[in-house]
C-alpha cells in the first residue's frame, strides 16, 4: 500500500467519524430544538429541568430509551421485526456522507507510524465523505431504501394499525419520489452535471437556484416534507388514527432508531435544499470563500450550518402551524398536482433555457439566470393563481361532504 493511499484512507476514516458523530449529535439536539420550537409556538417554556436551560434533555432521553424494557409481540416475525429499524437507520446515515458541508480544506502531511508505515497527503480535502460523480442521484436512491424499514416494521409487527402505517408510507413514497426526482431535472439542464461541487460552483457564478428555478424549489420542498414523513404529511404515524403507526409495537432503542432515522433524513433534506437551491456552503456577496484555506473552510461550514438550521426551523414551524392532510388529499396532491406540475415544468424550462441562450448569446450566467427568474415569476403567478382559486387542488366540498375533491372548492380548504 502506497503512502498516498494510506493518507487517503486515514483522512477518509477521520471524516467518517467526524461527519457521523456530528450527524448523531445534531439529531439528538434536533429533538430538543423541536420541543423548544413547539413551546415557542404554543407560548410555553419547553424543556428546562435537565441541565442548564434543558440542554442535557437529549442525553436523559437517550439513557431512558437504553434502559427501557425490550418487547417482542407474540405473533411478530422476529427476524424482520429486529431488522426493520436498521433498514431505516443505516440509509439515513449514509446520505449525510455525500453532502459538501464546507469548502475544501488544504491538507499537507508526511509522517511515519510504527508498524503502519508512512502516511502522506498534499492537496485539497473535500469536506464530505465521498465526492460521488452521481451526486444527488445517490441521495434519491438511498432515501428510497428507508421506506423498506418502515414497511417491514408495519408488517412484521402483526398489528393492523402498524400495517396500515407501513402501507401508507409505501404509497406516500411512491407518490412523491417521482415528483421529487422530476423537480431536479431542471438543475441538471442548467448545470449540465449532477455532482454537488458543480452545482455549488454554478450558483457562485450566477444566482441561487431558488430564484431561476423557483417551481423546482417549490416542488422539491413539498415532496421533501412528504418524503421525510413530516407534518402536514405525517400520515404513516398519525396518532389520532393509527395509535402511533408503524412503530406502535417497538420499544427501547429499536424505537429510538426510527426517530434517529427520521431526524437524520430531515437534516439531509435541509442540507440538500441548501445545496441545490441556496448555494450550499457559499457565503453570499463575496468571492473570498472560493480561495482554499482553513478560515474559509470554517466560515463556509458555519454558513452551511446556518442554512440547514433555518431549513430545519421552517420544517418544525410548519409542523406546529398546519393541520394534517387527509390521506385522499395527500394522494391527490402527489399524483394530480405535483407530478403533472413537475413534468410540465421540465418541458417549459427546457424551452426557456434554449430560448434564453439564443436570445442572449455571450451574456454571463447571472444575466441568463435573471431572465429565467422572470420566466419563473410568470409561471409561479399562473400556478398559484389557479391553485388559490381551487382549480387544481381543493379540500372537502362546501356542501359538507366528507369525500375529497379536486374541483369546486377553495385551495384554502386543502387541509379542511
Amino acid at each position: 500500500m502506497t503512502p498516498d493511499l494510506k493518507g487517503f484512507l486515514l483522512l477518509a476514516t477521520v471524516k467518517l467519524l467526524v461527519i457521523f458523530l456530528i450527524t448523531l449529535v445534531g439529531v439528538a439536539y434536533m429533538t430538543l430544538m423541536e420541543r423548544w420550537v413547539s413551546a415557542f409556538m404554543q407560548d410555553r417554556l419547553g424543556p428546562n429541568r435537565v441541565g442548564p436551560r434543558g440542554l442535557l434533555q437529549p442525553i436523559a432521553d437517550g439513557l431512558k430509551n437504553l434502559i427501557k424494557e425490550e418487547t417482542l409481540p407474540g405473533g411478530a416475525n422476529k427476524a424482520l421485526f429486529m431488522l426493520a429499524p436498521a433498514l431505516s437507520f443505516v440509509p439515513a446515515l449514509l446520505m449525510s456522507g455525500v453532502i459538501q458541508w464546507a469548502a475544501p480544506l488544504p491538507v499537507t502531511f508526511d509522517f511515519t507510524l510504527p508498524l503502519l508505515g508512512r502516511f502522506t497527503h498534499d492537496g485539497l480535502m473535500p469536506i464530505q465523505l465521498a465526492d460521488l460523480p452521481i451526486g444527488f442521484l445517490w441521495v434519491l436512491a438511498i432515501s428510497s431504501i428507508g421506506v423498506y424499514g418502515i414497511a417491514l416494521a408495519g408488517w412484521s409487527s402483526n398489528n393492523k394499525y402498524s400495517l396500515l402505517g407501513g402501507l401508507r408510507s409505501s404509497a406516500q413514497m411512491v407518490s412523491y419520489e417521482v415528483a421529487m426526482g422530476m423537480s431536479l431535472i431542471p438543475i441538471l439542464l442548467l448545470v449540465g452535471n449532477v455532482t454537488f461541487g458543480d452545482i455549488i460552483r454554478s450558483q457562485q457564478q450566477g444566482l441561487w437556484f431558488a430564484l431561476p428555478l423557483f417551481l423546482s424549489f417549490f416542488v422539491f420542498t413539498v415532496a421533501g416534507f412528504a418524503e421525510t414523513n413530516r407534518a402536514p404529511f405525517d400520515l404513516p404515524e398519525a396518532e389520532s388514527e393509527l395509535v402511533a403507526g408503524y412503530h406502535t409495537e417497538y420499544s427501547s432503542f429499536k424505537f429510538s432508531m426510527f426517530f434517529i432515522a427520521e431526524y437524520a433524513n430531515l437534516m439531509t433534506f435541509c442540507a440538500m435544499l441548501a445545496t441545490l437551491f441556496f448555494g450550499g456552503w457559499d457565503v453570499p456577496f463575496t468571492r473570498w470563500d472560493e480561495t482554499p484555506g482553513l478560515a474559509q473552510t470554517v466560515v463556509t461550514g458555519l454558513a452551511m450550518a446556518a442554512k440547514v438550521f433555518v431549513g430545519i426551523f421552517v420544517v418544525m414551524w410548519v409542523r406546529w402551524t398546519l393541520p394534517r392532510f387527509r390521506y385522499d388529499q395527500l394522494m391527490a396532491l402527489g399524483w394530480k398536482f405535483m407530478l403533472p406540475l413537475a413534468l410540465c415544468y421540465v418541458v417549459v424550462m427546457t424551452l426557456a433555457i434554449v430560448a434564453v441562450e439564443r436570445l442572449l448569446p455571450g451574456m454571463s450566467a447571472r444575466i441568463h439566470q435573471l431572465a429565467l427568474f422572470g420566466v419563473n415569476l410568470a409561471l409561479a403567478w399562473l400556478v398559484f393563481f389557479l391553485l388559490d382559486r381551487g382549480a387544481i387542488v381543493a379540500g372537502a366540498s362546501r356542501g359538507g361532504s366528507n369525500q375529497g375533491s379536486l374541483e369546486g372548492a377553495s385551495g384554502a380548504e386543502v387541509v379542511s
